[in-house]
């Protein structure tokens, strides 16, 4: 019987250790693999949603906006320009109208913030995007909204990118 009760102590905490290297997200932080960031409280309006490819990721319907949060680490992309890591991220889209490509401070680093519009499928849409690298990992945020909501969703979500930061990853 002891030998029994301790196996299953031994078993459970193997389980906790397992859950608890995966990603987790409290409201506040998130902790994904290899890296960590802080963001504000969600306005309202956004609905937290589940998004392949994205740790984070929320949907205003008031607005027709979706924003998602990722981050990847590794080597792979130590020395690709912001440039080029933005531009991987709409290779699938058509009819890319740049409007706005700035490098600004973002987090103690540099990030290449661009706003255009785009197609996909035919369909037009707004985007608002911010790429940092930090820490060994690429940092991605953006807003995806119909072109004619774009000005009221990029508001509400410039404040959400305001708010962002990478903290300490433990693990």
């Amino acid at each position: 019987m002891r030998g029994t009760r301790s196996h299953k102590w031994l078993c459970l905490a193997a389980f906790s250790a397992v859950i608890a290297c995966g990603p987790s997200f409290d409201g506040a932080v998130y902790r994904g693999d290899g890296f960590a960031f802080r963001v504000p409280e969600r306005p309202a309006s956004w609905t937290q949603l589940s998004a392949e490819g994205a740790a984070l990721a929320y949907r205003d319907d008031s607005s027709n906006a979706t924003v998602a949060v990722n981050a990847r680490c590794g080597k792979d992309s130590d020395d690709v320009p912001l440039a080029a890591l933005t531009r991987h991220l709409f290779i699938q889209f058509t009819e890319r109208e740049v409007t706005t490509e700035e490098v600004v401070p973002f987090d103690g680093r540099e990030a290449l913030h661009t706003v255009m519009t785009a197609k996909l499928d035919g369909v037009p849409k707004s985007f608002d995007v911010w790429v940092m690298k930090k820490d060994g990992c690429v940092f991605d945020l953006l807003l995806i909204a119909a072109p004619e909501k774009f000005p009221a969703a990029a508001a509400e979500f410039r404040k959400f990118v305001s708010g962002f930061a990478t903290v300490r990853h433990d693990g």
